[in-house]
Order: structure tokens, then sequence, then C-alpha cells
């Protein structure tokens, strides 16, 4: 049993050797600026390959120093960022990661799972692969990919890319209807759609975040894993849900557990297989 005075100076011993935070509570926004992601460049951190680029037409670069869209080169992200739905409860997609006392060289293309804890989608799991890290996004915070989303503070990438914005909805919060994800490049409509399906057009939803073993369906697409880790093939999501009754003779409450295996195929998956093979 460990005095107070013990358990502080472990914990002190703990972050004196760099121990870092695997979980905790966070808050989520969405962007889609078209720009090169931090993780995608060579030395940010201890992976197999940095995050793959493309080029304007999505065909993919080999060339980890080519330069970004946003700052007058020709790499930009790959439209296959885009989020998708494994099933109903479960979807995959990447994100700009900033946790409270970490810094890229530990997050770039690690893996985390996301459940969220308000809104409309409250109660279901994404896992994310951290690709970006925005200068302007907050401690424990995950900006996720979603095509539509805002280009927030680097309105030049997709006009680069794509030549056009018009349509695109608000810098920050982007489209404010399903509908409007048809004035982006068709490449893109998919993503932005998810947006309205699977995301049930939630704004900004907290989560409780937890560092996963990445899925094999995401590092398929960027192609980065970081060295010692290995992947899945879609881990399984267990949740347990409390149901209270109330009755004449009294209160009873039950609970039950359910599992969902990220691997399936099945729910809303096949809308979005024109951009991501799901396994």
């Amino acid at each position: 049993m460990f005095s107070k005075t013990q358990a502080l100076a472990l914990v002190a011993a703990l972050a004196a050797t760099g121990v870092q935070a695997q979980s905790g509570s966070g808050v989520t926004t969405r962007y889609w600026d078209c720009c090169k992601t931090s993780c995608a460049w060579s030395g940010k951190a201890s992976v197999s390959s940095p995050v793959k680029t493309c080029d304007k037409s999505n065909n993919p670069l080999s060339d980890a120093s080519v330069k970004s869209g946003c700052d007058g080169g020709t790499a930009y992200a790959c439209a296959n960022n885009s989020p998708w739905a494994v099933n109903d409860q479960l979807a995959y997609g990447f994100a700009a990661v900033n946790l409270s006392g970490q810094t890229e060289s530990s997050w770039c293309c690690s893996c985390y799972q996301l459940t969220f804890t308000s809104g409309p989608v409250a109660g279901k799991t994404m896992i994310v692969q951290a690709t970006n890290t925005g200068g302007d996004v907050g401690g424990s915070q995950f900006d996720i990919m979603i095509p539509g989303g805002g280009v927030g503070a680097f309105p030049q990438g997709c006009a680069n890319q794509y030549g056009s914005t018009s349509g695109w909805g608000q810098a920050y919060g982007g489209v404010s209807s399903r509908d409007q994800c048809s004035n982006l490049p068709s490449a893109l409509q998919a993503g932005c759609q998810f947006r309205f399906d699977w995301y049930k057009g939630a704004d900004n939803p907290n989560v409780q975040w937890q560092k996963v073993t990445c899925p094999a369906a995401i590092v398929n697409v960027t192609g980065c894993l970081r060295n010692g880790e290995s992947t899945n093939n879609g881990p399984s999501i267990t949740a347990t849900t409390t149901t209270t009754t109330t009755t004449r003779t009294g209160t009873t409450t039950t609970s039950r557990t359910t599992t969902t295996t990220g691997g399936s195929t099945g729910g809303t998956a096949a809308h979005y297989a024109q951009l991501i093979s799901v396994p």
C-alpha cells in the first residue's frame, strides 16, 4: 500500500521519464483545407514512412519532400483521407491532433478511439489516425478531416488543388446541408455526405479518447505505421448499455453489453466504397 508521499513521488517519476496519457476526455472540430499534412513530412516521428500525399488530381506522390500546395508546392491531402462508415456504430477517419503534454513525435500516425459523449452521435465510436498537427488546435482536441468541413486558416489549399471553393460554405464550419455537398468535387462528395449521414450533422461533439492499435484499413490509406506497432483487421468495440425500469414493486437496473467488430463491411460502408475499400 502506497503512502500519499510515495504515490506523489511515483507520479513525479513517471512524468520525468516521459510517460504520457493514453486516454482522456477531449473535444472535436472538423476541417478540410487540402494542405499536405504535418505528418507527411519526413522526420516528424518514428514511423514506417510519412503519410502519403497526392498531386492536384489525387494521384499518389512518392517524394515526401514535395512542398505543400498551401505553400506554393504541389503536394495535397489525398481525397481518400475522407472519413467512412464501417457500420452504423463505427467509423474510420483521420484528424489533426493536439494532446496536452505531448508533441507530434508521439502522436503522428498513432490511432485513437473516439467515443462520442454529446450531440446526435453520442454513443457512437470513431477511430482516427493522427495525420496532422494544427497550430490552431488546442489541447486534447481532434480536428477531424471531413470534406466540406471548412478550409479554416488555409483557404488557398483547396483553391489551388480544385480551382475554386465556391459553395464550400463557411471557412470555419463548412457547408450547412447534405445538398451542399454537391458543390464539392466528385472525389470529396461522399466524405462530405458522411457528416450528414453517419455523423448525423453533429457539431463538434465531445469525446472520450484512448490510444488503440491502428486498423489495417486506415494504415492502407496513409501508408504510415509507428515503428514497433502492428495493425489489426478491425478492433472490437464493446459498449455497455444500462436500463433502469421502475415498477410497483421497485426499481430494476439491467445492463447489456454489445460488441461491434470493426472489420465488418455491413451497415453503410458500401456507400463510401468509391473512396476507400473497407476490409
